[in-house]
């Protein structure tokens, strides 16, 4: 008889989902899936509120990421303003959304999956965790905290706390930066620089042995999106989206924000709450592509930072082309920390960092407004729509996890189908079909977007057990 592996929850991510493996009556994989089983509707929750409300409303959405919800949202809003923000605002979101990439990555790769590169995908589950790594590996797992301390504390330096800081606002910042906080940040540097190294050097230590994982996670041609400069260097906060097919060819240029939705689809599957983007053009599901540290490392040419470039030119000799499996986007997850820490040093030496001009002021001049920015999981893009009080009538976002998610259930099929013969598997195979999921670091409280799809069941218990009546869906 044909049955399902249910992994529930799937651990060491942010928020909560499950995969299935269905096996056939021999035993084999017939079909897997990645499901996100919350709904959270942030975009009905929007409507009728004050457009220049959005950002700090959005930044809820998630506690790890809210700074690219701050960016993406603010720029959206200043797309309805029709204004252009000061040189130097542009440049303090800019130092803190690498902030927050910097202590997102640093959360994904040493927290969540340094446990299994360093401890093995077969280690013992009650070992295998942050602390697990910090007693094996003392050095790095200071790394790894001292990092995510790093990018934490520059939020909280620039937006005055470090979770849902509010300090994003249409129009630019609510205030300039500090002298005092700019040496602060300047004297964090070098230890940040320590750290990086320390990591990259051990990772690249220790990749080779993973040749195994690497052949089977996610491991497939595909469509790539990522921001990018004109210099073809890799951009965080402005610039415009390129899209590459699988031989590195560009086959869409230029994307703003207000283009975005032209040439980006969302379809629905009935497994998940999260949406599942596609680029229009080659339809769904043909038009899936990645977006995240693989994919803008895929996309650029440049970092545009000395050291990080050194580590973009080894990076692309993995491939002659795009590099596709995912297993890699650990090793692009901590070149995007060194370029992070490369960039925020730069940003602190422009002269022009403690203007005081850091605001544009102006009303509602466009009904509709769209703003997009790189998060550390991949594009993100805000899309609103105002009535003439300002009053935010319909809102849609598409999240870097919804665009991955086509990619993250096809990981799970080909990584089930590989490890998994004659019905049988051990925790250790299923600690790896759940290592493939992580390789993208969904965010699953940002992603969760699709209405009234996944079956329902609502129990009605007495204080005695005694179910009383139940509602299916």
């Amino acid at each position: 008889m044909s049955q399902t592996i249910t992994i529930d929850p799937v651990t060491r991510l942010e928020g909560h989902g499950k995969v299935t493996i269905h096996l056939d009556e021999q035993g084999q994989v017939s079909d897997a899936h990645f499901h996100v089983t919350q709904v959270r509707g942030f975009e009905r929750f929007a409507e009728g509120r004050p457009f220049y409300e959005m950002p700090s409303l959005m930044a809820r959405i998630c506690g790890i990421c809210p700074v690219s919800h701050l960016i993406a949202s603010a720029k959206a809003c200043e797309a309805i303003m029709s204004i252009r923000i000061p040189h130097t605002a542009a440049q303090l979101r800019r130092m803190l959304n690498l902030a927050q990439m910097v202590q997102s990555h640093a959360l994904s790769f040493f927290h969540l999956s340094s446990p299994d590169l360093l401890l093995g995908l077969d280690s013992d589950p009650a070992q295998r965790h942050i602390f697990g790594v910090a007693a094996a590996r003392p050095e790095l797992g200071r790394a790894g905290i001292a990092l995510r301390r790093f990018g934490q504390h520059i939020i909280e330096l620039l937006g005055n706390k470090r979770i849902h800081p509010g300090w994003v606002i249409p129009g630019g910042v609510t205030e300039p930066l500090a002298a005092a906080k700019r040496d602060e940040i300047l004297a964090m540097i070098p230890e940040a620089y320590s750290n990086i190294k320390i990591a990259l050097n051990w990772y690249k230590q220790i990749a080779d042995s993973f040749q195994a994982e690497i052949e089977v996670f996610a491991n497939f041609p595909s469509l790539f999106m990522g921001l990018i400069n004109e210099d073809e260097s890799i951009e965080f906060t402005d610039g415009a989206l390129r899209i590459i097919d699988a031989k590195g060819a560009i086959i869409e240029d230029g994307i703003t924000a207000a283009r975005f939705t032209e040439l980006i689809g969302e379809a629905v599957e009935p497994y998940s709450y999260t949406k599942f983007a596609y680029y229009k053009p080659l339809g769904y599901p043909q038009g899936s592509y990645r977006v995240g540290p693989l994919a803008r490392l895929n996309i650029a040419q440049t970092m545009g930072t000395p050291l990080a470039d050194i580590e973009l030119k080894q990076f692309k000799l993995i491939a002659l082309g795009p590099v596709h499996s995912s297993f890699h986007y650990h090793h692009a997850r901590l070149i995007d920390i060194l370029y992070g820490i490369e960039k925020i040093e730069q940003i602190l030496t422009d002269p022009l960092i403690l203007d005081k001009h850091v605001r544009a002021t102006a009303g509602v001049n466009r009904l509709e407004g769209a703003g997009q920015a790189e998060a550390p999981r991949g594009t993100l893009m805000h899309n609103y729509k105002v009535d003439e009080n300002g009053l935010i009538t319909w809102a849609n976002l598409v999240i870097a996890t919804g665009q991955n998610n086509n990619a993250m259930n096809r990981g799970v099929l080909q990584a089930a189908r590989h490890y998994i013969k004659d019905g049988k598997f051990t925790e250790g195979i299923l600690n790896r079909v759940e290592a493939v999921v992580r390789t993208f670091d969904p965010c699953l409280s940002c992603s969760s977007h699709a209405f009234g799809q996944m079956p329902l069941h609502i129990a009605l218990v007495s204080p005695a057990g005694e179910v009383l009546d139940t509602v299916t869906r």
